[in-house]
C-alpha cells in the first residue's frame, strides 16, 4: 500500500514538473504579450484622454480629443477615402483570387510556377520598394501611359489626379491577392471530386457546379479571407504614404486613416490626439468585424445544419 502511495505521489510529481516546464516556455511569449501588446494598448488609452505632445508631461483633457475628431474636416475625409478603398479593394482582391484558385486547382505542367509567380506580390507588396515601383508605373511618364501611347489614347499623371489616385492603390491592392488564393486553393483541394463527377452525370453545366457545390463549401473559407483582408485594408499605410509623399496627396485623395494618424502623431506630435484616432479606428475595425460575423448566418454553408 506503502509503495502504490509512493508510485503515485512520484507519477504526480512527474505531472506537475512537466507542467511547470510548459509554463516556463510559455514565459516569452507572455512577456512579449505584456511589454509589446498590452502596456503599449493601456498606455494609449490613457494618452488618448490627455493633451500629449511627448515633449511635456500629459495633462489629462478626458473626452476633448475624442469630441475634436468628429469635427476635424481631415478625419472625416480620411475615414470617408479609407472606407471607400476597404469597399472596393476587399471584394474585387477576393474575387481575382478565387479566380486564381480555381485556374489553378489542377496540377497541369508548370502549375506551381504560376502559383509562386501569383504569389510573389503578396509577399513584396506591402515593402517599399513595390510602393516606390507603384509610382513610377503610374505617373506621366510610366508604363501605363506608354502602353496607352501606344494605342493611341493621351495619358495623365494618375497617382497626381485626385479622381485616379486612389483607384491606383486599389490596383496595388488587389494585386496582393497572394495569400488568399493559396488559401482558397488549399481549401478547393479538400473538396471530394465525387461532387463535381455527380453533377457531371446529371448534366449539370461547369458553372453551375461552381455556384452550387464550390462557392456554398467555400463560404467559411470567404468568410475568413473577407474577415483577414478587411482589417489589414483598414491599416493600410505604406503604399498610400510612399506614392502621395506622405501627405495624402493630391488634395487628401489618398489621406488614409493610417496615414492621417501617423502625421498627427509623428508630424505634428499630438500623441493625446493620435491615440483617441487608433482607438477610434480600433472600434470601427471591430464593428465592421461584428456586422459581417451577424451577417454571415445567412450566407455562410453550414453542413452541421
Amino acid at each position: 500500500m506503502e509503495g502504490g502511495i509512493t508510485i503515485t505521489a512520484l507519477k504526480r510529481n512527474k505531472k506537475q514538473q512537466k507542467s511547470y516546464v510548459g509554463y516556463l516556455f510559455l514565459i516569452p511569449w507572455l512577456l512579449g504579450i505584456l511589454i509589446f501588446r498590452l502596456i503599449p494598448m493601456g498606455a494609449s488609452l490613457y494618452f488618448s484622454f490627455t493633451h500629449f505632445d511627448m515633449l511635456t508631461a500629459p495633462r489629462f483633457a478626458g473626452l476633448e480629443n475624442y469630441v475634436r475628431l468628429f469635427a476635424d474636416p481631415k478625419f472625416i475625409v480620411s475615414v470617408k477615402v479609407t472606407f471607400r478603398f476597404v469597399f472596393l479593394s476587399v471584394p474585387l482582391q477576393l474575387i481575382f483570387a478565387l479566380a486564381i484558385a480555381v485556374l489553378l486547382k489542377k496540377n497541369r505542367r508548370g502549375t506551381r510556377v504560376y502559383r509562386a509567380i501569383y504569389y510573389l506580390p503578396s509577399l513584396l507588396g506591402g515593402s517599399i520598394a513595390i510602393a516606390i515601383l507603384w509610382r513610377q508605373v503610374f505617373n506621366q511618364t510610366g508604363l501605363v501611359n506608354k502602353f496607352l501611347a501606344m494605342l493611341g489614347i493621351e495619358g495623365i499623371n494618375w497617382i497626381a489626379s485626385p479622381q485616379s489616385a486612389l483607384y491606383t492603390l486599389i490596383i496595388l491592392a488587389i494585386w496582393q491577392f497572394g495569400a488568399s488564393m493559396v488559401i482558397f486553393l488549399a481549401a478547393l483541394k479538400q473538396i471530394p471530386e465525387d461532387y463535381y463527377e455527380a453533377a457531371s452525370i446529371d448534366g449539370i453545366s461547369k458553372w453551375h457546379q461552381f455556384t452550387g457545390i464550390t462557392l456554398p463549401i467555400l463560404t467559411p473559407i470567404i468568410l475568413f479571407n473577407l474577415i483577414m483582408n478587411m482589417i489589414n485594408a483598414f491599416q493600410a499605410f505604406t503604399s498610400a504614404y510612399i506614392i502621395s509623399g506622405g501627405t495624402g496627396a493630391p488634395l487628401n485623395s489618398t489621406l488614409f486613416y493610417s496615414l492621417y494618424l501617423f502625421i498627427t502623431a509623428f508630424g505634428q506630435f499630438r500623441m493625446g490626439y493620435a491615440s483617441a484616432m487608433a482607438w477610434i479606428l480600433l472600434i470601427i475595425i471591430a464593428v465592421v468585424a461584428a456586422l459581417i460575423f451577424a451577417t454571415s448566418k445567412f450566407w455562410v454553408f453550414n453542413d452541421d445544419e
